[in-house]
């Protein structure tokens, strides 16, 4: 079967496509025809090398979280009525035609969502969702996204107004900018432009916001804590500028700002699985719609990632068979 795998730490075209055996599912597991894979930010930096105190990865490997697709055969002691089902799992190797996964690990896509579509869940619903979780927001808060036109942020926009708040997105250029008020914010913001934070407290009438979710990091993200209410909430989840917001903690306390970062969105795989479950019976139902970007064929992996890493791909990111 093709895979695509990263040969060695660099450049995007360090993903080469190749052959691999057929994967046999063993006790406890299944092997899925592969409809989608994602493609995630995290993924080109880790393929350059970069972030090796939070991924202990050596090429070469094959890159990817999950998978959905259609559930082709079964281990042994697996009932027989998985085969046939669509589901959607984290497998650790999802640029594949064919994944090998737990069936533990297997959610079943409701008859209301295409598979894309509950691929665009992973990992960015499950994310959403923890970081909803812990936010405690209150309706009529300001809440602050970065990066608002980006998988995650798009859930994140839906959320936090289904809890009641008004959003202010933060992306880069018109398009992002549209498509983060097409999505139900009361205003975005560009922030490639100098003043925009004090656009952002121009729109909350100076008081700042009273949650960030910053999916940025860097400037982005140090100019985003600053703009954060006092008495305010910051959570930290993303870092595609190449690092996470600096943030001082004498300050934070001086302010009291609750801060919370990428260690609060490190999840055990059955809450993870938990959290997928509310995030595809959410969309099932209408609560929350992923917006799927552009797909690329497997073997073109080498693109996708370019092009996330160009910015020019709004959206989530899949490759597909």
């Amino acid at each position: 079967m093709r895979v695509v795998q990263v040969t060695r730490f660099g450049d995007p075209d360090v993903l080469v496509p190749s052959e691999a055996p057929e994967p046999v599912a063993g006790p406890g597991q299944v092997v899925v025809d592969v409809v989608a894979s994602g493609v995630l930010f995290v993924e080109t930096q880790i393929r350059r090398g970069q972030l090796g105190e939070y991924f202990d990865v050596t090429p070469p490997y094959v890159p990817g979280g999950a998978v959905a697709g259609t559930v082709l055969s079964a281990g042994p002691d697996v009932p027989a009525g998985w085969i046939g089902r669509r589901v959607v799992a984290d497998t650790g190797a999802a640029y594949v035609e064919r994944a090998l996964v737990a069936v533990d690990a297997l959610i079943e896509i409701p008859a209301e969502l295409d598979p894309r579509q509950a691929m665009a869940l992973f990992p960015d619903g499950i994310t959403a969702l923890k970081l909803m979780d812990g936010a405690g927001i209150r309706p009529g808060e300001w809440v602050l996204i970065t990066a608002s036109a980006g998988g995650m942020g798009i859930l994140l926009i839906q959320l936090a107004r289904e809890a009641g708040a008004r959003v202010v997105g933060a992306a880069r250029g018109e398009a992002k900018l549209k498509l983060t008020r097409d999505f139900g914010a009361e205003a975005a913001v560009d922030y490639t432009h100098a003043d925009w934070a004090e656009q952002v407290r121009a729109v909350t009438d100076d008081q700042g916001a009273d949650l960030v979710f910053d999916g940025v990091g860097g400037q982005v993200g140090a100019d985003a804590f600053g703009v954060t209410a006092d008495g305010g909430r910051f959570s930290a989840h993303g870092a595609p500028s190449g690092g996470f917001a600096p943030i001082d903690p004498a300050e934070a306390d001086r302010r009291g700002v609750t801060v919370r970062g990428i260690a609060d969105v490190q999840l055990a795989p059955d809450e993870a699985k938990v959290l997928a479950e509310r995030a595809v019976a959410a969309a099932a139902e209408g609560r929350i719609t992923p917006f799927l970007g552009p797909s690329f064929p497997l073997e073109k992996a080498a693109d996708a990632h370019a092009a996330i890493e160009a910015r020019t791909v709004i959206g989530k990111v899949l490759l597909t068979r």
